[in-house]
């Protein structure tokens, strides 16, 4: 049965398509599509803890959002960069709940190409609601709900541009993730560079502009991706699964103990949005030659280094493994969790010897980004993999779902924590979070010498 047979909705696109590098031409336009998507999302994401600490949280201007005094309830009686910090926690976690409901709605009751398009129109109104102060709450909002309609189903649409045997998928979607750091990289070039020098508003509506053209691209690349043929769905009734052995459930309770722990791991990486840009923003000597250089360039030098490493270790296990045996999931997550921590002690060494009054050199952020970047390229992609070899196949879609939970933990911490910022001294500030990632190490390290012997012996590695 092809994959058009058993999804009735769905004609799949023409497989001799090898326009775009090889791959159908709808590709490219999913790619450029995300890459605008991405661009808008990073670019306003780079703006928006900095933008709340200098203009909006300050008086004579927080007066101005609507409906704040009801909303700031929320988080007791925070104040300041601590209210900023735990705003653009609650953001940045709450986006990685709503695909799981845009999937849904998807599934459900539009079909993937209508509810994309919600999607981008409702993030292209928030970014440029985000243009005035008094809808700031109503567009983050927005960019949430878009995001969730948005984000998992233009990524599904790829895999539906391919026959199931089609080994140009796995290719694809390294284009289609290519057009994703791609925005990352260029966003805070852009819209930070605009944000910070020119007006803030200048820089939520470039972030605003760069959606509408993925909107543009998406809507012209329409003929060239699959063709949906969507009626609501009631009700299905339940496939037949493979029953749950002992084993699969201590499997199950495995992977659930590892999202709070993985919480934990991510959670010095994910700071680099909020406190950290706050910090180098204060106190990083950001003048290059006379030049004063924009804070969220910060960002872009995180994405460059961040993608290098990503294909950097990557090669290197290719080339480890074909001379010795290569370290398991877990074994790379302990490494990770060595360098998170490594990054964390260059920020406490930044701290800890900037003279007083004075500017802290690049030195030691720079060689955060480095190791920092290094660990994440070891927990991201493992820690998934590791998911997935961990489920049972009778849940195993399920796990991968509850996968994300984890983001959505240490995003919302690292709002919490964040707060700690202005009220101890930096230096213990980023030796908790190297704090965070020994407690994840340490953890990842009892799981390896307990029980993946009884885990993963019997189990192939799964695919990062």
């Amino acid at each position: 049965m092809t994959s058009a047979e058993a999804t009735p909705e769905l004609t799949l696109a023409d497989h001799a398509d090898r326009a775009f590098l090889g791959h159908p031409k709808g590709l490219g336009y999913l790619a450029f599509t995300e890459a605008w998507e991405r661009f808008s999302y990073y670019g306003m994401q780079a703006l928006l803890v900095l933008y709340m600490v200098k203009v909006a949280l300050t008086p004579g201007h927080i007066e101005n959002i609507a409906f704040f005094d009801s909303f700031r309830t929320l988080y007791g009686g925070l104040e300041g960069q601590a209210l900023a910090s735990a705003i653009f926690g609650t953001y940045t976690a709450t986006v990685y709940l709503t695909p799981i409901f845009g999937g849904l709605i998807a599934d459900r009751w539009l079909g993937k190409r209508r509810t994309v398009l919600i999607g981008a129109i409702t993030m292209s109104v928030g970014h440029f609601l985000m243009a005035f102060e008094a809808s700031f709450l109503f567009a983050l909002l927005c960019l949430v709900v878009g995001c969730g309609m948005f984000k998992g189903n233009i990524a599904s649409q790829v895999g539906s541009l391919y026959k199931p045997d089609d080994l140009r998928r796995a290719d694809a979607f390294q284009i289609f993730y290519l057009g994703i750091n791609a925005g990352v990289i260029a966003s805070p070039l852009i819209v930070g560079t605009l944000g910070e020098t020119v007006g803030w508003h200048w820089g939520f509506g470039a972030a605003g502009v760069g959606m509408l053209l993925g909107l543009v691209i998406y809507l012209a690349g329409q003929k060239y991706l699959p063709k949906e043929h969507f009626t609501p769905q009631g009700p299905r009734e339940k496939a037949a699964r493979p029953a749950m052995t002992r084993q699969d459930w201590i499997s199950l309770l495995a992977v659930l103990l590892l999202i709070p722990v993985l919480a934990l791991g991510i959670m010095p990486n994910q700071q680099i949005f909020n406190t950290y840009l706050v910090w180098g923003d204060q106190h990083f000597d950001l003048n290059f030659f006379g030049t004063q250089l924009p804070t969220t360039w910060l960002i872009t030098l995180d994405a460059v280094v961040s993608v290098s490493f990503l294909a950097g270790v990557s090669l290197f296990y290719r080339w480890y493994g074909k001379r010795w045996q290569e370290p398991d999931e877990l074994t790379k997550l302990i490494i990770g969790s060595i360098f998170s921590i490594a990054g964390m002690g260059c920020l406490f060494m930044a701290a800890a010897t900037v003279p007083d009054g004075g500017k802290i050199g690049l030195f030691w952020p720079v060689a955060f980004h480095f190791m920092n970047s290094i660990g994440f390229a070891h927990m991201l992609p493992v820690s998934l993999a590791l998911f997935s070899r961990l489920a049972p196949v009778a849940v195993n879609a399920t796990v991968i779902g509850l996968y994300y939970l984890a983001f959505f933990a240490g995003n919302f911490a690292v709002g919490w924590v964040g707060g700690f910022y202005e009220t101890m001294p930096t230096t213990s500030f980023w030796a908790l979070h190297a704090g965070f990632a020994a407690i994840a190490g340490a953890v990842f390290l009892a799981y390896k010498i307990f029980l993946a012997p009884r885990l993963m012996s019997d189990k192939e590695p799964a695919a990062a």
